[in-house]
């Protein structure tokens, strides 16, 4: 038998599989096993699947699969979940550090209405090798698609899109950009809409979900850097999702995220 907890940030839900002092689920496993119990009809349903260890560089260690079986870099919304769990069993005190495939990320956490969770997501890059992304030079304002897209690597990439309504179409038009070729690995698409200097509205549709979640928070970080970038927005926002609200602040060229992580429920599989 397998233990897993089920948490989500914001409504981006994963599975997390605890593999501090022992191994759980094979490297060669874990694809597989991420295609199959995040189906939502047939499996437990969830975005991804988180796998919590030990790590040398770190406190702790985090791997994150997607619904459709690849392996992320970095998840945003993941990150708070893992942390969310290693604070209450105890593995990391409030003050830590993560190891990811995107880096070793810092966090600090306070239990106030909920464990909210701030993640130093370290400095978004816009250089297009960085991306990665076909040609030279930024990201920024290109046209593609009938759209007006800049792109950001906030530990995935992430091309943003500002409109002045966020309606349903955007989802159907949202592959086309995710899978043009000026993108080698993809890209997630996010469509914002700019409510004021200090606020933005976002939807997200994500790479390796291929679809909308209620939530993404490397998608919410690029929006907010974007937006800064562009003059949209100030050094601080509060970026509005389906799944709930998350504060984004950028300090030094670094960018800050700010959100809540629950625990669902746990079981045995």
């Amino acid at each position: 038998m397998i233990h897993f907890t089920k948490l989500h940030g914001n409504g981006n839900d994963f599975i997390l599989i605890d593999e501090y002092n022992r191994e759980v689920i094979p490297e060669a496993k874990r694809s597989t096993f991420a295609v199959k119990y995040c189906d939502r009809r047939f499996g437990i349903g969830a975005d991804g699947v988180l796998y919590l260890g030990i790590s040398n560089k770190a406190d702790i260690r985090m791997k994150i699969f997607n619904a459709d079986g690849s392996e992320a870099e970095m998840c945003g919304n993941g990150i708070r979940c893992i942390v969310k769990y290693a604070l209450d069993k105890g593995y990391i005190k409030e003050r830590a550090r993560v190891e990811t495939l995107a880096g070793v990320l810092s966090i600090t956490s306070r239990v106030e209405e909920g464990t909210w969770i701030k993640v130093n997501m370290g400095k978004p890059e816009f250089a297009r090798e960085k991306l990665p992304a076909k040609g030279t030079g930024e990201f920024l304002k290109v046209s593609l698609h009938g759209y007006e897209v800049s792109a950001v690597n906030t530990g995935v990439p992430h091309a943003v899109i500002f409109v002045d309504s966020l309606d349903d179409r955007l989802m159907a038009d949202a592959p086309n950009i995710r899978y043009d070729p000026v993108f080698p690995k993809g890209t997630n698409v996010n469509f914002a809409r700019v409510d004021s200097k200090n606020e933005i509205t976002v939807r997200t549709y994500e790479r390796g979900v291929e679809g909308e979640t209620l939530s993404c928070g490397t998608g919410s970080v690029a929006c907010a850097v974007v937006a800064r970038r562009l003059g949209k927005t100030g050094d601080q926002v509060k970026v509005n999702t389906k799944g709930g609200e998350l504060v984004i602040t950028i300090k030094d060229d670094a960018a800050f995220m700010e959100g809540r992580a629950e625990r669902v429920f746990d079981g045995m599989i």
